[in-house]
């Protein structure tokens, strides 16, 4: 009868030892979950880390880190990574003969110095693990990024300079390729595991010339581009669209005088944190031997700007 209380006793402590090492050691399935969805807490760095310590903008759009990313007003385009971990952007003109690509990362609760990277124009999944340019991708592997692959049809038979996509897995995307100066803007949905053709986008978005740049809400809410049109305040200027009740597209709105000047502006993006709208604003400059160089720096604006716009329900 003792042996058999002892026996009971030590497999009542193994017992308990495994369930308290089940509790401290999550399940390969919940660190699989994990890793998909991670809080957004523990993403992203602190608030007042996360855009290089600058001042954060309210309703009026303010230089973002002119002394860091754009120090001669050579910036052409930037953004961050879905962690808001990397920035990456480029430069040309002036000392830079040829388009540069450049990186800054977050390391070490800081960031580090602007360098060289092969990383063009990236645009991501919505987990992060795929980095789009144009239409191609890279995959995120155990010792970075993939060699580029092609996305295969309906991406390719058009030239894609922008991309973007939003929770449901669809894709917007212009078609843009001088000579041709109108441009257009086309979604693909994911139908059964598969993308369906390539249907361009009605007249309440593509009206005017340069479309180009989409940027669609993780929701689909609303989509943002640039383009000329002749109720612009210049160049190309950054336009909106809100999705109506019934899945129809709102009329183009201009996103105002605040945002848009005589310059031109292109490239909007809403950070990965949902809490700015990004842009570059610029011009053309003539060159003695009669050719043009592109000046511009980035803008950003608080997100607000994008709900006072917004029809009321």
């Amino acid at each position: 009868m003792k042996n058999y209380s002892l026996s009971f006793l030590v497999l009542s402590l193994i017992l308990f030892l495994n369930a308290c090492n089940t509790k401290q050691q999550p399940s390969k399935d919940s660190d699989s979950l994990a890793i998909k969805k991670p809080s957004i807490n523990n993403r992203f760095p602190a608030l007042a880390d996360r855009y290089f310590g600058e001042k954060p903008p309210g309703l009026l759009p303010a230089e973002f880190a002119p002394k860091i990313v754009s120090p001669d007003g050579l910036f052409e385009g930037g953004s961050f990574s879905p962690d808001m971990k990397k920035f990456y952007f480029s430069r040309k003109n002036g000392k830079y003969k040829k388009r540069t690509f450049f990186v800054i990362r977050y390391e070490n609760n800081q960031w580090g110095n602007e360098a060289e990277t092969d990383i063009k124009y990236p645009r991501y999944s919505r987990d992060g693990k795929v980095m789009y340019k144009g239409n191609k991708y890279r995959e995120q592997t155990d010792t970075g990024w993939s060699e580029l692959k092609s996305m295969g049809s309906p991406f390719t038979d058009k030239h894609i300079m922008g991309i973007s996509v939003s929770d449901k897995g669809t894709f917007f995307f212009d078609e843009f390729e001088r000579p041709d100066t109108v441009g257009a803007i086309s979604y693909s949905r994911l139908i059964d595991g598969k993308y369906a053709p390539r249907q361009k986008m009605g007249k309440e978005i593509n009206t005017g010339t340069w479309i180009a740049h989409p940027h669609i809400a993780p929701d689909e809410s609303y989509l943002i581009w640039d383009v000329e049109r002749k109720d612009g305040y210049g160049g190309s200027d950054i336009y909106i669209s809100f999705r109506a009740r019934d899945g129809s597209w709102l009329p183009a709105m201009n996103m105002g005088d605040k945002i848009n000047t005589a310059l031109q502006e292109s490239g909007a993006s809403v950070t990965p944190d949902g809490k700015y709208l990004f842009f570059s604003r610029g011009e053309w400059k003539a060159k003695k031997d009669g050719g043009t160089y592109w000046v511009g720096k980035p803008y950003w604006v608080d997100v607000q700007v994008i709900e006072n716009l917004r029809p009321k329900k």
